[in-house]
């Protein structure tokens, strides 16, 4: 198993970036799993793709994948961060590409986790890693049942336009053949998407949607913005 090294020994920070460091990712650094990082040639950018197996045992349905982006002051020696929690790796690459990172720097190590089951798991991932800048994340759900391992995003177009302005993204487990599946659905309006959300956690929903074919040549993803109210009753 990888251990997560974030390459700050000699180096400080302010305290406000201090503690935020700490409460961030340092009380938990050594339950940090690096599933991918990309270092730039001077040491002065460090991208890292992270999973805290810890996540849900507090507050169920809370996302278990961060994106975590140092810039070093090789000078000063002193640092600053970036930090956010995502409901899935992809997300989580977005949001370091779209900061930087090249986008073919921050692939996955393999065998870390379950494997794509298909194809088409594996062409929604690249959609969701490369054009982050389409979609809004505003509400996820992270379950680690055993018995039904599943994932739920919902997001709104930034687009007005945009055909099926809102979308669920759905990862599920198999966890006999251990792989999983990545798929989406579109909706019209925000409350169907999250009513297909509630369904699913309680088991009582339908096939997704198909999404609406794309006037133009924009391509769908997400990225970490408040956009959509969660269910009620239902934890993040």
């Amino acid at each position: 198993m990888p251990e997560l090294d974030v390459r700050l020994d000699g180096f400080t920070a302010d305290e406000k970036t201090t503690d935020a460091f700490f409460h961030t990712v340092g009380w938990i650094e050594d339950e940090l799993v690096p599933l991918a990082e990309h270092h730039t040639a001077d040491a002065a950018h460090s991208f890292y793709v992270l999973h805290d197996p810890t996540a849900t045992l507090d507050h169920p349905g809370v996302s278990q994948y961060a994106a975590l982006h140092i810039h070093r002051d090789m000078q000063a020696r002193t640092f600053r961060f970036e930090h956010a929690v995502l409901p899935l790796p992809a997300m989580a690459q977005s949001w370091l590409i779209h900061r930087g990172c090249p986008p073919d720097a921050i692939g996955l190590v393999a065998g870390m986790g379950p494997a794509p089951a298909d194809e088409a798991t594996r062409a929604l991932e690249r959609r969701l890693a490369g054009d982050g800048d389409h979609y809004a994340l505003g509400y996820s759900y992270t379950s680690d049942d055993p018995d039904d391992m599943v994932v739920l995003a919902a997001l709104r177009a930034l687009d007005e336009c945009a055909p099926s302005p809102f979308r669920v993204v759905v990862e599920e487990v198999d966890t006999d053949a251990w792989t999983y599946t990545l798929r989406e659905g579109g909706f019209a309006t925000a409350g169907q998407a999250l009513q297909w959300c509630e369904d699913r956690l309680s088991g009582t929903a339908g096939p997704l949607p198909p999404v609406k074919p794309a006037a133009s040549s924009a391509r769908p993803a997400a990225v970490p913005m408040s956009g959509i109210s969660r269910p009620p009753g239902r934890s993040r």
